[in-house]
């Protein structure tokens, strides 16, 4: 190992132990745990190394250069420690989907791995940093709020290398609505037209046998218990975490009260065929209704998952 090498690395074990130990203002809480390994080296004197200044182009690379991406993927990784590397991919995500990103590494050597996520910014402007894996762990987990390209960036920090195993795939953010059903079971979907093109289906229709239970698809407040021609039995619940209201509709009957807090998976009422699906087999008519702007696709919030199994009561 050469002279500049052990000088690098005695100070990287330096940044590396907290930079409140060595002198170094600890950044604000907003910083990212990459920001602030970036901002030690600088601290320390290291970002006039070269190994440093490729450390840092590599990421502005793997951001400005991310390879296109489709997931489910898994891919493994090979890097030098003399070669500092990062890795971007370009991920195409929807609303409603939780990105899962897990690193496996292939060496007892204890590392630190950086994982942040990012987004389009306006026009003109630079991406904007919407998570990162804390510090020292290697996994992410992220709920998707609006459709868009993002890019994934994974960065060994430096001096260290090794075999990298990169997991990512997407999951539902939300419960399936009916028990022990899938997406499977959903045989009417969002912009169906209706009524003869007169209107749009502003849900999933998810078919099931009568009195199948309906449960929440995320804690919530029942905010409304009620009948209407359209919809017939119904149950509003109010998400407050996504700001978001859940419709069940078409229900056999309710299971629960106005105001009554629930949680994910709680049944709410059975499937059933009222209001204007007297006609239909049976099946629960699920919507979200999203505060300023109206109804939107419950599909990617609940594709991949499976209602939890509930008995039924007759």
């Amino acid at each position: 190992m050469s002279k500049a090498v052990r000088t690098v690395l005695i100070a990287l074990l330096l940044v590396t132990a907290g930079c409140d130990r060595v002198g170094v203002p600890r950044l604000l809480d907003r910083a990212t745990p990459h920001e602030t390994y970036a901002q030690g080296l600088q601290q320390a004197g290291l970002d006039d190394t070269a190994l440093a200044r490729d450390w840092l182009s590599a990421a502005e690379q793997a951001l400005a250069s991310p390879k296109a991406a489709t997931l489910p993927l898994t891919n493994e990784v090979t890097h030098s420690p003399a070669v500092p590397q990062a890795y971007g991919y370009r991920l195409t995500l929807q609303r409603g989907r939780v990105l899962n990103v897990s690193l496996t590494v292939g060496s007892s050597e204890p590392s630190l791995i950086f994982i942040d996520l990012f987004a389009p910014g306006e026009p003109g402007k630079p991406l904007r940093h919407i998570a990162s894996a804390e510090r020292a762990t290697t996994t992410l987990q992220h709920e998707v709020d609006e459709d868009a390209a993002y890019i994934l960036r994974i960065q060994p920090e430096l001096l260290r290398g090794g075999k990298l195993t990169i997991g990512q795939k997407t999951t539902a953010a939300l419960t399936f609505p009916v028990a022990g059903r899938t997406s499977a079971a959903v045989q009417s979907f969002f912009l169906d037209p209706r009524d003869n093109n007169r209107r749009d289906h502003h849900g999933i229709d998810i078919f099931a046998p009568r009195n199948t239970p309906v449960l929440a698809a995320a804690d919530g407040f029942v905010s409304h218990v009620g009948t209407s021609n359209l919809g017939g039995n119904v149950v509003w619940v109010w998400d407050p975490r996504r700001g978001q209201s859940h419709y069940y509709a078409h229900l056999e009957r309710q299971a629960v009260q106005p105001g009554q807090r629930v949680a994910a998976g709680d049944v709410v009422g059975y499937v059933g065929n009222t209001g204007n699906a007297r006609t239909t087999p049976p099946h629960l008519h699920f919507g979200i209704y999203r505060r300023g702007e109206g109804p939107i696709d419950p599909l990617p919030f609940v594709n991949g998952a499976r209602g939890p199994a509930v008995s039924s009561t007759n």
